[in-house]
């Protein structure tokens, strides 16, 4: 029996669609929006990907089965058709665990920030150990060079997201992977668009903490507050602890160089090791220390972890260097999340010095589109020397609020064409940093084309 993919250009569903093949079902798949690095990704895979999310897209044979994508809705012709004809389907993630996760040691990252870096670090030490593992991560971790693969053993990573599962089932994704080994990296207010406040997240984050099995562990951000609150709700696992910051108790650093590209990593206060590696930031270390943390669970000794940290080449679209041209640098993340631009323009602010930075942002995610973030972001933009944003027409709020508080070094746009050629323009021009979790209109190599071709 085949599947076929409703929203199979995600993240997340286009790693089911290479699990799925991997497995030997024969895979088809349809979406609206078609963008790498996912789109390459599954055409390199010989995924094929029809266009549009339509009936006339659904398999003939009724034997099929739908896995359905969590941007598809009641009243969207596709669904109605397949609720008219009784057609079996079935979300993501149950199809997961039913296929893929059931016998497996399930080590899962969840949290607001960091999931897909800490999942690829993870999943990446494990691979250095010499386990073999699979994994599906919401993005494409540069040692692998695909977010999912089956793996050769019991272990399996997976990147444990809070989103809702499916139309027909409102729970968040990651109740469905029952992990032994989890990593809880912090917990803000997001998704605006499914969470009513902060407390209904943390609720989600409890029927996670529900199904971890007593011979299980959890890993904890010390730091995080709404992650203790999760904790004191009911904790029936072992606990460690781990912050970016100096402690005597559990996961600690001392930092070698400040903008965490070097550190020492501590365990109780006992010196285990030094991490030397080609990431930045303190929010980086943190996922770090998880990463070595959950790995030393399923067996893996910490000299390995740091030692397979060294090599760890980084995940696309997470600060991630898309090319240079006359001496600027055009930067690629996925911030999304006021708390995740102000971590990135640090991280960047340390690396690159007093060299102007240019920070352009696209409100691509749904709370970003809804404006909920909106008294925030005036200050997660503060550490650019130049904030461009860019308001698409279907985004009600309006912008220049923002910009009018953040003040004279921030401009609004509604073209992406003007931002390309302003950037052009400025003789001052250094490191270019493209925050959005889209495609942007393909700004990242139209941008350097037009830096190499100025006319």
């Amino acid at each position: 029996m085949g599947i076929h993919i409703l929203g199979i250009c995600g993240t997340f569903m286009g790693g089911i669609a290479l699990l799925a093949r991997e497995s030997g079902i024969v895979v088809s798949g349809s979406d609206e929006n078609v963008y790498p690095p996912m789109s390459t990704m599954l055409e390199e895979q010989g995924v094929t990907i029809q266009q549009g999310l339509k009936s006339e897209n659904l398999p003939d044979d009724e034997s099929e089965q739908i896995v359905v994508g969590n941007v598809m809705t009641r009243g969207m012709p596709v669904i109605e058709d397949v609720l008219d004809r009784n057609l079996p389907y079935t979300s993501g993630p149950q199809w997961l665990y039913e296929n893929i996760l059931r016998d497996k040691w399930v080590l899962a990252v969840a949290g607001t920030h960091g999931k897909t870096t800490t999942a690829s670090m993870l999943a990446w030490v494990l691979e250095y150990a010499g386990m073999k593992p699979g994994f599906l991560i919401g993005g494409v971790p540069e040692n692998f060079g695909l977010s999912a693969r089956l793996g050769e053993s019991p272990f399996f990573v997976v990147e444990a997201d809070e989103y809702d599962t499916a139309f027909f089932d409102k729970r968040s994704k990651f109740v469905h992977y029952h992990p032994r080994t989890l990593v809880l990296n912090n917990l803000e207010y997001d998704h605006a668009d499914i969470f009513p406040n902060i407390d209904a997240i943390k609720t989600q984050f409890h029927h996670l903490m529900r199904i971890v099995p007593g011979s299980g562990r959890v890993m904890v951000n010390a730091t995080e507050p709404h992650l203790q609150d999760v904790i004191e709700m009911g904790c029936w696992t072992e606990t460690e602890a781990f912050t970016s910051d100096a402690s005597s108790q559990g996961w600690s650093v001392e930092y070698i160089e400040q903008d965490g590209s070097a550190f020492n990593v501590l365990l109780d206060g006992e010196e285990q090791g030094e991490v030397r590696w080609n990431e930045i930031g303190k929010h980086n270390v943190a996922n770090g220390l998880a990463a070595i943390a959950a790995a030393r669970h399923a067996g893996v000794p910490v000299k390995h972890a740091i030692a397979a940290l060294a090599e760890f080449k980084g995940v696309k679209r997470r600060m991630q260097l898309r090319g240079e041209v006359d001496g600027v640098k055009v930067y690629d993340d996925f911030a999304h999340h006021p708390t995740a631009i102000t971590t990135t323009l640090q991280g960047l602010r340390k690396n690159v010095a007093d060299r102007k930075i240019t920070a352009i942002l696209e409100p691509r995610s749904n709370t970003m589109r809804l404006g909920s973030h909106k008294e925030n972001l005036p200050a997660s933009l503060m550490l650019a020397d130049e904030v461009l944003m860019y308001q698409p027409a279907d985004v009600d709020w309006d912008m220049q609020s923002v910009i009018d508080a953040i003040g004279d070094k921030a401009q609004l746009f509604h073209d992406v064409d003007a931002i390309i050629q302003h950037v052009v323009k400025d003789d001052s021009a250094d490191s270019v940093l493209i925050m959005s979790n889209g495609g942007f209109g393909g700004i990242h190599d139209r941008l350097l084309d037009a830096l190499g071709n100025p006319a």
